[in-house]
């Protein structure tokens, strides 16, 4: 007998409870690198959730977590690069009200 892919991925599938989460402390942990530099990575917990109907084998709750990381970076002399920013162009509105004065 052939399975489909729905029917193997809902055999495959855990459902959890989504769980609330509140930041105990500060999400932002520093860093300093021999260079000096500072490196901060924030986290943020995206969902949090713990399974209906299954447990680990050794009995305790299996929990499933959604987790997001951003890192800065400052360096010792505190420069960066970084594109220039765009030029405005004229709209063509803009250059229709520019000929309208000219005339």
């Amino acid at each position: 007998m052939i399975n489909t892919v729905r029917e193997v991925m809902s055999q495959e599938q855990i459902k959890y409870r989504q769980l609330s989460a509140k930041t105990v402390g500060s999400n932002v942990v520093c860093f300093r690198l021999e260079d000096e530099t500072l490196v901060k990575v924030h986290v943020e917990m995206a969902r949090a959730g713990v399974a209906v109907d299954r447990k680990n084998p050794d009995g305790t709750p299996l929990y499933l977590f959604s987790t997001s990381l951003r890192f800065e970076t400052e360096t010792k002399d505190k420069t960066f690069y970084a594109p220039p920013p765009p030029q405005p162009t004229k709209s063509v509105s803009d250059k229709k009200a520019d000929q309208s004065y000219t005339a």
